[in-house]
């Protein structure tokens, strides 16, 4: 029996009338040691409640598995949850949009170009019941109805602006039911008309998405759902960003104003989010309407918990509003965190990555010779990272490399282990004049996933090269291909860095160390240098690069040691630099209101 009911006009649980007041909070984007922390921020301003979706990507990255560990232990995250007295709201999807990788659904399953994502599908079906089986299980004794924190559990997400296949929401309101959910289960749409229509089921909670025009959203809320709680279950605080594009904010008062709006209607809410945090290594979306648009590795979002865990604006802004309408902790807001010194950090020793990456070096991920045209990335069971392609040319001369279909989705070209070209997905880039000294020279394209589309029909999307390479119209084959997925950096052989080394165009790890007395929070700034990737400690903080807006990289503290620690760059273009620093302040780029 669920604990958590509704009346009319509100929730009951356990009998006593509940608002729920509740922040977004994804665990998968915040340091595991850092988790109470965050919990404890989240009830001392006023919330009583907290949500996070379910990554279905990371949790079950081949079919038949089911990962709980580090980052991803779930069940960990809701007992801490609950030993704050704080309630939560579970959101598994199995889509979850969260401007993350696929929207979470995993590769091994979008890779299929025949299947009917988010549908009816048996296809699609099948493969959420196996995962269902695995998950549910560990999580069942964290629900309320066996005196756990979890009060309710919503129904895919946002399916009434994807699609209006009926019977798949019917089948995972059952799928969820038979394995033994028995809380509360929610819809959440954007407080649209067609779209609450087409992505609600009848019985189950009816919950709206917007960040303002509070009153006329709830109005359309309930001319939706007559009777019942009225809950916005993502009030869009702030927003995300694009590389190339604008840092996102929202004014303070603005935003708490509309949170008061909200509040005085009565309604309940989940503000998205309380805390952003970051999207580590390879795990940022995309937006594919016009262009392609990756996300940054920050997801800051402008929360009223800063990207590092400090109170920002919104939190002393939410914190007066909610102490209006709830009981608020008779407690310190609390301070800051401290920040390590400022640190500079000497990048002695560079490996390329090419030759490593090609065999030529040290034992490398397994190469597959493919005599025809060369495979998506997908065809190769990668998921995330990057795929070097090679073959050769077979006349010299100046001609055009052609690829059809183009690279998803960015693509260095080398000649002989020189650069010749970038080919970009959103600038629809196709062709590169090349020149070619000799019959038979090494052609290497390096093609980078910058992240899956996490919204819309772009979803699935492949990655790698995207069809058939021609040289001045001549097919090119016996392609090599070898996935770097990098979830790691390799073991690199210690070599000093030259000046001239240093300003080679060719992509390269970049190594050095330094001294930590005592772990602290940090900001990765990386002046001088282009695009790659970063690794502290063998962490992968995530993706960097000067087209920004984000300039820095957040470093969480467990991620240091006291004394020696290690700083690894895979610096993807040319650089003068030889140093990186650590610095006390993040750079997220100029606010945009």
């Amino acid at each position: 029996m669920s604990a958590l009911t509704t009346t009319p006009d509100g929730f009951l649980l356990n009998g006593t009338p509940l608002r729920i007041i509740s922040g977004a909070l994804h665990y998968f984007r915040v340091h595991p040691d850092h988790w109470s922390d965050r919990l404890r921020k989240a009830r001392l301003m006023g919330l009583n409640t907290v949500e996070t979706y379910i990554p279905w990507n990371l949790h079950q990255p081949e079919p038949g598995t089911l990962v709980l560990d580090g980052l991803l232990d779930l069940p960990r995250f809701l007992r801490l949850a609950a030993a704050e007295g704080l309630h939560v709201l579970l959101r598994p999807g199995p889509y979850v949009c969260a401007e993350w990788d696929g929207g979470g659904l995993p590769h091994w399953l979008t890779a299929d170009p025949d299947i009917r994502l988010r549908s009816s599908d048996p296809r699609f079906t099948d493969a959420v019941d196996r995962y269902l089986d695995l998950l549910l299980p560990p999580l069942l004794p964290h629900m309320a109805a066996s005196g756990g924190p979890v009060i309710a559990v919503q129904v895919e997400n946002e399916y009434g602006a994807y699609g209006d296949d009926t019977a798949y929401l019917k089948h995972l309101e059952a799928a969820l039911r038979t394995r033994g959910v028995e809380e509360l289960l929610f819809t959440c749409d954007q407080a649209d008309p067609e779209h609450l229509a087409k992505g609600s089921l009848p019985g189950v909670l009816a919950t709206g998405t917007f960040g303002g025009r509070i009153d006329r959203s709830l109005e359309r809320l309930r001319e939706h759902q007559p009777q019942g709680p009225l809950m916005c279950a993502e009030f869009w605080i702030g927003w995300f960003d694009h590389w190339g594009g604008p840092h996102h904010g929202r004014d303070a008062a603005d935003a708490a104003a509309d949170l008061d709006r909200l509040l005085s209607a009565g309604a309940s809410v989940n503000i998205y989010m309380f805390h952003g945090g970051t999207n580590f290594g390879f795990t940022n979306g995309a937006n594919h309407h016009h262009t392609y648009a990756p996300t940054v590795t920050s997801y800051d979002y402008d929360a009223p918990l800063t990207e590092h865990g400090d109170p920002g604006p919104k939190y002393h802004a939410f914190r007066e509003v909610i102490a209006r309408h709830a009981q608020v902790p008779d407690e310190p807001i609390p301070s800051p965190a401290r920040k390590l010194p400022p640190t500079t950090v000497e990048l002695k020793h560079r490996t390329p990555l090419l030759p490593l990456a090609a065999g030529k070096a040290t034992p490398t991920p397994t190469s597959t010779p493919v005599p025809t045209d060369p495979p998506s990335a997908d065809a190769l069971g990668h998921r995330a990272g990057y795929v070097l392609y090679r073959t050769t040319l077979p006349t010299e001369g100046l001609g055009l490399l052609h690829f059809t279909g183009g690279v998803g989705d960015r693509a260095q070209v080398f000649v002989d282990g020189a650069p010749v070209g970038v080919l970009e997905r959103e600038r629809h880039d196709e062709t590169l004049a090349v020149h070619v000294p000799r019959p038979g020279a090494e052609l290497l394209v390096l093609v980078e996933n910058m992240g899956r589309v996490n919204y819309g029909p772009r979803i699935g999307t492949p990655k790698g090269l995207l069809g058939p390479v021609t040289y001045d119209g001549t097919p090119l084959g016996a392609w090599d291909c070898h996935p770097l997925p990098l979830d790691a950096p390799p073991a690199l052989p210690l070599k000093q860095t030259s000046a001239s080394a240093a300003a080679s165009a060719e992509p390269a790890f970049h190594h050095g160390t330094f001294e930590v007395r005592t772990p602290a929070d940090t900001f990765l700034s990386l002046p001088g240098w282009t695009k790659g990737q970063a690794w502290i400690n063998g962490f992968h903080l995530g993706r960097y690069w000067n087209r920004g807006p984000q300039r820095t990289l957040y470093v969480p503290a467990p991620v240091l040691r006291p004394g020696t620690n290690d700083l690894i760059v895979l610096e993807l273009q040319a650089t003068t630099a030889t140093r990186a620093h650590l610095t006390d302040t993040p750079d997220l780029g100029p606010a945009a209101h």
